[in-house]
């Protein structure tokens, strides 16, 4: 038995500040969008601007596509990536560097949890969603699983679409 799922078409649209301008108008028909964060740069500022935290340029970033009326009804698959980096680094660097506000403990789940909770705060729409995973682009199973939940997430919008779910 042949099954004809549909074709899935990724771009990586990352790159420097002047770039996006560019390219965020023509993807107004897109069925979701995958942001990726290296949780691990929390401590470290952009190159092409050693005054900005490189975590605030992605809350920043986030927020701009999140709340864009190109992508009103498309929905944000965020991916939280290099959670080993991150494990590691957080019992090191405080959060603090790039959150003054963090009162929590500088561990893995509690400062995880407190930047997941930063980025879903930019979203200003009751009606969509934010799907977060913590991913580790090197650990296959744990990418295997994400992939699984990244599909689900776009046949669930393809029927939504035709009104079956």
């Amino acid at each position: 038995m042949f099954l004809n799922f549909p074709i899935l078409r990724l771009f990586d649209v990352g790159g420097q500040r002047s770039e996006r301008k560019k390219w965020i108008h023509c993807f107004e028909d897109v069925t979701a969008i995958i942001f990726c964060v290296a949780m691990s740069e929390y401590d470290q500022v952009l190159h092409e601007d050693e005054t900005t935290n490189r975590m605030h340029e992605s809350l920043k970033l986030f927020d701009s596509i999140c709340n864009n009326k190109w992508f009103t009804d498309t929905s944000i698959i965020l991916f939280l990536n290099k959670k080993d980096l991150f494990e590691e680094k957080i019992k090191k660097s405080p959060l603090t560097i790039c959150f003054p506000e963090y009162s929590g403990r500088q561990d893995y789940h509690e400062a995880s949890a407190y930047i997941q909770a930063q980025f879903e705060a930019k979203n200003k729409s009751a009606n969509k969603e934010i799907y977060c995973h913590m991913t580790c682009a090197t650990d296959t199973t744990n990418i295997q699983f994400v992939f699984d939940a990244v599909t689900d997430v776009i046949i669930a919008n393809n029927l939504r679409g035709c009104g079956l779910y």
